[in-house]
């Protein structure tokens, strides 16, 4: 094969850079030598971009043994169905040998694939060596007395047992094999079952298959021996695998796994309506909250008690901290997930709040270490309110007027906890005052977050603590680990 031709596949299917693909190209140039010396068949597969498949940019041959390749396969697309040892390399770099895998011209061979990395130790392809595996022809006599056909599958399957029923007896996978004819020689029970619903017809043995379900035509018609369609027919979803079945020079028959995806799909549109019907609550609740907070702002402009003043500040802050959740949630792209970022949240709230107190000379600091960390829509709205209790009264009582101070919200995790600290450097106090916003803030880490709230002495200013389990509805995405939480 030509280097040119390898450059051009990488370069159209492919996310490789140059220096890659001259590494391929030093590769591909000892193909030819290593396929002679080990009388096996040397193929490089690499990774397609914007696909979960893989594309084969160059081979060799053994010019000692007779070919099982009928056709060069440079060009030809590979898949995970058919080759997994080529993907299982790509994902985890290291060697792979699968004993019986299926070639693009659909006969068994012995597998053996290893990554080809860059310097980077990057799997930018893999270097594959084939030999054909002969297995001895099926029982003749034993085909004529199985029905449908079992005798025709077990060559496939590998079990010449019948004390047991087939593994695709058991699969909700249609299997389907056809002779050099294309009449159909096995279908398992589900294949069975299929076969006869969608021709409406129970003599379907030893038919030819396409005449019983002409939509599969294009499937027969498809050059290639090994390849994945997608059809739809009748309101129904199916995924087509095809294997031709080769000996040597001689084709054998074809093989067919059908999966019904009618069923997956339905639920997936269902899902979807469903997401769309929660991003709708998700608005409704947010348009609600900032209508209730339009109301009181309506009351407080009114007139209202000098004295009541801060309850209403207070009332709006809690209903601002619960809507701030909705619009994260309602800003995500992903509309089917409703976690939180609640490093984002926080900052969110906090800043909101030292803004609204102009009179107030506090710097305000967010940290989590470079860590993101993601919580349920549930938990968020617990948190954002004990960090909107906590920051406020921070705000209220800690900084006398025209005294600068620091507000520091600190968020420290390991394997098994999260710990968020709200600390300042202000009047500090003696003892936690009963108050409601303390009530609040205890009762959510107690009840919604299973966790603990306490105030720490510190010489200086007002140190509280929350620390709660990590959970499934609490990940946390590490950038750096702490080690002192």
């Amino acid at each position: 094969m030509k280097d040119s031709t390898l450059e051009q596949l990488c370069s159209l299917y492919t996310e490789l850079t140059e220096e890659d693909i001259r590494i391929l190209k030093n590769t591909a140039s000892t193909l030819q030598m290593y396929a002679d010396l080990s009388d096996a068949y040397m193929f490089i597969d690499c990774k397609m971009k914007d696909s979960e498949n893989a594309i084969v940019v160059a081979e060799a041959f053994p010019k000692s043994v007779e070919s099982v390749y009928e056709n060069s396969v440079v060009g030809k697309i590979v898949f995970d169905t058919f080759e997994p040892g080529v993907f299982y390399s790509y994902r985890q770099g290291k060697k792979s040998v699968i004993r019986q895998a299926v070639t693009q011209e659909g006969r068994s061979v012995e597998q053996s694939v290893v990554p080809i990395k860059n310097d980077l130790h990057q799997v930018i392809g893999v270097l594959i060596q084939e030999k054909e595996v002969d297995y001895p022809a099926a029982n003749q006599n034993n085909q004529q007395k199985d029905s449908l056909g079992q005798g025709s599958i077990d060559y496939v399957m590998g079990d010449n047992s019948n004390d047991m029923p087939m593994v695709s007896d058991l699969l909700m996978e249609i299997f389907l094999l056809t002779d050099n004819e294309n009449k159909l020689i096995y279908a398992n029970p589900v294949g069975v079952k299929f076969i006869t619903e969608m021709s409406r017809t129970e003599e379907i043995q030893n038919r030819n298959l396409v005449e019983l379900l002409p939509f599969l035509n294009p499937v027969y018609n498809q050059q290639d021996d090994v390849f994945v369609f997608e059809l739809t027919v009748d309101h129904k979803n199916l995924v087509v695998k095809k294997v031709r079945l080769r000996k040597k020079d001689k084709m054998r028959g074809t093989l067919l796994i059908i999966q019904d995806l009618t069923e997956l799909r339905t639920k997936e549109k269902e899902l979807m309506m469903k997401s769309v019907v929660i991003q709708e609550i998700h608005h409704r609740v947010k348009n609600n909250l900032q209508t209730v907070a339009s109301l009181l702002r309506l009351q407080m402009r009114r007139g209202f008690p000098e004295e009541s003043r801060s309850y209403f500040e207070d009332t709006l802050n809690r209903i601002f901290s619960i809507s701030s959740v909705y619009e994260l949630i309602l800003a995500n792209e992903d509309a089917e997930d409703d976690d939180v970022n609640i490093v984002e949240l926080t900052r969110k709230v906090c800043s909101t709040m030292v803004v609204n107190e102009l009179h107030k000379k506090v710097n305000l600091i967010i940290s989590s270490n470079g860590n993101r960390i993601l919580t349920s829509s549930r938990k968020a709205v617990s948190i954002a309110l004990i960090v909107n209790e906590l920051v406020q009264n921070s705000l209220k009582h800690a900084f006398p007027e025209d005294v600068q101070g620091e507000i520091v919200v600190d968020f420290l995790s390991n394997k098994d906890f999260l710990e968020l600290h709200i600390f300042d450097n202000g009047v500090g106090m003696r003892e936690p005052k009963t108050s409601l916003g303390l009530e609040i803030v205890h009762n959510l880490v107690v009840n919604d977050l299973n966790g603990e709230f306490s105030y720490l002495p510190e010489n200086i200013g007002t140190h509280a603590v929350i620390t709660f389990p990590v959970s499934p509805e609490v990940i946390i995405y590490y950038e750096k680990e702490n080690t002192d939480s």
